[in-house]
């Protein structure tokens, strides 16, 4: 298969590069040249930009396409338009669905058009709309949510393993029962090329489904630490002014997105995802340089919120 991917050597397109390279496939890679751009030298660079300055790519023809950076719909057009190949998959999100207050599976209605181009404030509503301009072409949608794994800078999932690595008592939100989703980025990106190589075409969920209690505990054993999991009610968390999503890595509480949790994964599953054992996960992530600034529970926070809780029964 000759495989073009459009941005390929930060973290989930370095993964699909390097279970694509490691399936002997023909890949090249579509990137603006500006990080690590000494990877992967059997592949084939092309420089540009994604906006206007595709130049390189015309002509030229693909048996599929995968887009791991695309979020500006005017944007993905021009490359849905410009290259050929038979198969499109474009990476999107799980915040693409309007409604996250409850459980959601691929059929629940997506965000409508907005006319910004401002990422940051209108991130799920911009993929939705880069989901509808990609269907333009045969292929597949797919939506992760968060990917954790070997070179993710954002740390927000790291930051656990490093966590409960230190041992002594870790805040632990909610319930051990509360659902959770992640995924790690070594099975999204050679899952994402099978699909590739298969031409499989569909959209899904490409998340795995866990409760707290079974991430924390796996987490724990892993690190071979003596963490101790202090399960508080997210009730109180919120009341407490903590975090969702950053200063507590992964947890969300409030009424309005708890629905990211709750996410039916059954048609990835059945289109061949499979996930690592999560102990996998976590010793490696251990090997990756710590959180950095900002993210996760300062310790000194920490400590504050686990006295303040003292008083309260226990879960």
């Amino acid at each position: 298969m000759k495989l073009l991917v459009l941005g390929g050597t930060k973290f989930l397109g370095r993964a699909i590069v390097e279970a694509a390279l490691a399936g002997g496939q023909e890949v090249s890679i579509f990137t603006r040249g500006q990080t690590n751009p000494d990877l992967f030298p059997e592949a084939e660079h092309l420089v540009g930009d994604r906006d206007g300055a595709l130049e390189v790519l015309s002509g030229r023809s693909w048996d599929s396409i995968v887009d791991t950076s695309g979020f500006v719909p005017r944007v993905v057009r021009q490359s849905v338009e410009l290259v050929h190949a038979p198969y499109y998959l474009f990476v999107s999100s799980r915040s693409v669905y309007a409604d996250l207050s409850g459980s959601t599976d691929e059929d629940v209605p997506t965000h409508g058009d907005v006319e910004s181009e401002e990422v940051d404030r209108h991130y799920g509503e911009l993929k939705a709309m880069c989901e509808r301009v990609a269907r333009g072409r045969p292929g597949s949608i797919v939506r992760p949510g968060l990917i954790v794994g070997p070179h993710d800078s954002s740390g927000r999932f790291t930051w656990w393993a490093h966590r409960l690595a230190r041992g002594g008592e870790v805040i632990a939100p909610g319930a051990p029962s509360d659902p959770v989703t992640l995924i790690d980025v070594r099975d999204l990106g050679g899952w994402l090329v099978e699909l590739a190589e298969n031409r499989t075409q569909g959209v899904f969920n490409a998340i795995q489904t866990l409760t707290w209690g079974e991430l924390l505990e796996a987490g724990a054993a892993a690190t071979g630490s003596a963490a101790r999991l202090v399960w508080i009610p997210s009730d109180w968390l919120l009341e407490a002014g903590v975090g969702e999503w950053m200063e507590l890595p992964l947890w969300v509480a409030a009424p309005e997105v708890v629905g990211m949790h709750r996410v039916d994964n059954r048609r990835a599953v059945a289109a061949g995802l499979t996930f690592r054992p999560l102990d996998d996960v976590f010793r490696t992530l251990l090997a990756e340089p710590p959180a950095p600034d900002g993210v996760g529970l300062a310790p000194e926070r920490e400590a504050e919120l686990l006295r303040t809780w003292r008083p309260h029964p226990a879960v």
